[in-house]
């Protein structure tokens, strides 16, 4: 981690979590894939139970960043002991949470539902779709939290076994349980249950493999010390997801309202292009997480110049990529949005509009998510959560409620790109502040090697 060159490192580590993640984002789009078969209003009945799942991974994330931020400083420093506290107080925090959220979610399924955005034609399949993935939290925010604590250990082919296997798993069940067994929506609910057990189940027995850290209840530290580690390391991730999940309802709650003629049509419209959206985004996403373990444990070793050589090989190949699917997303919007609900003009109507908009922004992401990360994995919990906050919070959700109200449904179309476009412009100054920060302490350090790598 400290000495392999950057390129040849990330590259190791960032394959299997670039895997990890497309398999994720694709076995999430084969619940709307499979749904999409049976009608629009199941379709967009997924869509809005999104943002749920989305709050449900926001806070494994929350427990596993915050807790694996902290092992990689741990471990860069030689502090075992802490890490190992660590692994398993993340582990049981989160499961604990999870716990909570599905008994208290179970009786507040329908004004849930509500909240949401569905409509009253929509409703019968929120209900069944969300009542499943509210039972099936804990799980799923156990499986978040041993895939980030395995790849900030270094043992990223590790947490891609256990992400995959419940990823295939899950697109086999998908239409045997939708269809075979005629559950409908409740089925795609249930098959990503059991998928999400499944990973959990195989990701806890890779921390039992080599040198992973253990997880035992007898490690467990409820000192506030590791309480706001935990905080610390993971309150941006928290922020980025739980605030694109109130995003999500808000831009759902717009195309429904602005969606005049067929607001059911509009919502699952907007549902497919997130998706989409989201798909297209695992990929850098997967690849910040590949950065993430070389980043925190080379600025807990002080090896800054690293940090800042590890970043910009990053944003350089992530904005290439990024600019290559944006013109393929462009260009084949209208058949991309027509694999999930062919047929249905209206939908395919507003979600390639969505989906080009949306596209014309993208490449500039990879500067963004990539600095938010960077920011995340040295500890620097404010400017890191500021940035997480901005896509989805400060910018998103104002633009969503103000530009539908000029533009009507294309206000909700274009929302996204203008939010991207301000998330960008707030990351510049915040990034190469952090990065001459680093340069500094280079430069006082007196180090041999990091003079040479200042100059």
């Amino acid at each position: 981690m400290l000495t392999e060159k950057i390129p040849v490192l990330i590259g190791k580590l960032s394959i299997p979590t670039i895997i990890s993640m497309l398999i994720t984002a694709v076995y999430n789009m084969a619940d709307t894939f499979f749904v999409g078969k049976i009608n629009t209003q199941a379709t967009a009945a997924v869509g809005l139970v999104f943002s749920v799942m989305a709050v449900i991974q926001a806070i494994g994330f929350y427990f596993g960043q915050g807790s694996g931020t902290y092992i990689s400083r741990a471990l860069g420093a030689e502090e075992f002991e802490k890490a190992e506290k660590m692994a398993s107080t993340g582990f049981f925090y989160a499961f604990a949470v999870g716990t909570v959220m599905a008994v208290a979610g179970s009786f507040l399924v329908r004004p849930l539902a509500f909240m949401l955005g569905s409509t009253e034609t929509i409703l019968p399949y929120t209900v069944d779709y969300l009542r499943i993935i509210l039972i099936g939290a804990p799980f799923t925010m156990c499986s978040f939290v041993l895939n980030n604590q395995l790849r900030f250990q270094g043992s990223a082919t590790y947490a891609m076994v256990g992400i995959t296997s419940g990823g295939i798993l899950n697109m086999g069940l998908d239409p045997l349980l939708i269809f075979g067994f005629k559950m409908g929506v409740a089925g795609a609910a249930l098959s990503t249950v059991i998928s999400q057990f499944a990973s959990l189940a195989i990701l806890y027995a890779m921390t039992r493999r080599g040198g992973n850290l253990r997880i035992t209840l007898k490690n467990v530290s409820f000192k506030w010390y590791y309480f706001a580690e935990i905080f610390k390391g993971g309150f941006p991730s928290l922020v980025r997801q739980a605030l694109g999940s109130v995003a999500t309802t808000f831009v759902n709650r717009s195309a429904g309202t602005y969606g005049v003629d067929n607001p059911d049509a509009a919502i699952a419209a907007m549902s497919i292009v997130n998706r989409v959206f989201m798909f297209s985004h695992s990929a850098l996403i997967g690849f910040g997480q590949g950065f993430q373990p070389v980043c925190g444990m080379n600025y807990g070793g002080k090896k800054y110049g690293r940090v800042r050589e590890a970043y910009w090989f990053c944003v350089r190949v992530g904005f290439v990529v990024l600019l290559l699917v944006a013109v393929m997303c462009f260009t084949f919007s209208e058949p991309i949005i027509g694999f999930f609900r062919k047929g249905d003009a209206d939908v395919i109507s507003v979600g390639r509009v969505a989906l080009r908009y949306q596209m014309i922004i993208f490449p500039l992401n990879s500067f963004s998510v990539l600095a938010n990360m960077m920011l995340q994995s040295a500890g620097k919990t404010f400017r890191a959560s500021l940035l997480s906050a901005a896509r989805q919070g400060l910018f998103l959700i104002p633009i969503v409620l103000v530009l539908p109200r000029f533009l009507g449904l294309t206000g909700v179309q274009m929302a996204q790109m203008w939010a991207d476009l301000c998330s960008f412009i707030m990351t510049v100054p915040l990034t190469f502040g952090f990065l001459n920060e680093m340069k500094r302490e280079e430069l006082g350090s007196g180090e041999p090697e990091i003079k040479k790598i200042a100059n």
